[in-house]
């Protein structure tokens, strides 16, 4: 099967991180860092009762990618994996996830915190983070990534990902 899929970018998000080089790959390693979410003011309306809530995921394009592979090296990693079991950015859609929290919404600009998203980003969704809907159980398994403590939070890009 075969289907095209177009997306229309909602809005931009802006944060301090100008190049990919260097930054948090997630976002307990930007704790406290701030962002901007700029929704284009034909969406705004579409902000309504967000502010009722703490954490948001925003979904969005990454527009700076070359490319994929189906195995990679990731950050928290040094073994080949199998794509979809990584979070590596360079994906066969090129779709990014972050939960960041909520600081403030005025019009058609969110500020948040934790944002670990390239400045200039296209932002493509928003959904709220509802923990009974998102945490499933305390029980769970993540994978490859057996150690919990495995400093995401100091983790930083290098190049491995264009």
């Amino acid at each position: 099967m075969s289907y095209i899929i177009a997306f229309k970018p909602v809005g931009v998000i802006h944060s301090p991180f100008k190049e990919r080089k260097g930054m948090p790959i997630q976002p307990p390693g930007a704790k406290g860092v701030r962002g901007e979410v700029v929704v284009d003011p034909e969406y705004q309306e579409g902000l309504k009762d967000l502010d009722g809530f703490s954490h948001i995921y925003l979904l969005y394009h990454f527009h700076c990618n070359e490319g994929f592979k189906l195995t990679v090296t990731p950050f928290m990693d040094t073994d080949q994996r199998g794509l979809f079991s990584t979070r590596a950015p360079c994906r066969p859609n090129a779709i990014g996830l972050s939960v960041v929290k909520v600081v403030e919404i005025k019009e058609n600009v969110l500020t948040v915190e934790d944002i670990d998203v390239l400045d200039g980003t296209p932002l493509l969704d928003i959904k709220p983070f509802v923990p009974c809907f998102d945490v499933t159980s305390k029980e769970y398994c993540t994978g490859w990534i057996k150690n919990e403590n495995n400093k995401v939070d100091s983790k930083r890009a290098d190049s491995r990902f264009r």
